[in-house]
């Protein structure tokens, strides 16, 4: 009896995708592999072609792996799922921040209510 190859298939993607590499940057350099904290990401068999994500549910969203890319601007980005999405406001000057926000919205000049 003839038994096939193993092989390496990502699990089925959850409502949320972690990671996202665009492919007409990323190189294959697998940087990325090397500084995940949760050994989500996997070599892709294809040479020059974006890691694999394997295990979508296991990642922490640390987002090491996404700065460790050295390519300028970055090949991979973090996709964070919208339950965990953080904002925060200045006091100073009502500013709300948010993670990849590109333009702030301004700043909140209505009196509190009460």
């Amino acid at each position: 009896m003839a038994y096939n190859e193993p092989k390496l298939v990502p699990n089925p993607m959850t409502p949320s995708t972690c990671i996202i590499f665009d492919e007409t940057l990323c190189d294959g350099c697998n940087i990325c592999i090397d500084y995940c904290r949760r050994d989500c990401l996997m070599p892709n068999p294809v040479p020059g072609k974006p890691p694999i994500l394997v295990y979508p549910d296991e990642c922490w969203f640390a987002g090491c792996c996404a700065a460790a890319c050295p390519k300028d601007p970055p090949a991979a980005r973090m996709e964070h799922p919208l339950n965990q999405t953080a904002s925060w406001k200045r006091k100073e000057t009502g500013e709300i921040f948010r993670p990849g926000l590109k333009k702030h919205p301004a700043p909140n000049t209505r009196p509190s209510v009460g």
